[in-house]
């Protein structure tokens, strides 16, 4: 386990802070598979609400 040394020399075993990254934006195919996604999902819960108004 990795240990930080301050000042004084203490020891302490807090977790070492990740790296840093910029998030990049998404691409034209990406924003088009995230409509093509949403399309379909609002498909699928719309009939399962037509399905279960049906069958109550």
């Amino acid at each position: 386990m990795p240990y930080t040394t301050e000042e004084g020399g203490r020891l302490n075993n807090f977790a070492n802070e990740p790296k840093m990254y910029e998030a990049t934006p998404p691409t034209a195919a990406q924003k088009r598979n995230y409509v093509i996604l949403g399309g379909l999902a609002m498909v699928l819960v719309v009939s399962l609400c037509v399905v279960a108004v049906s069958v109550s």
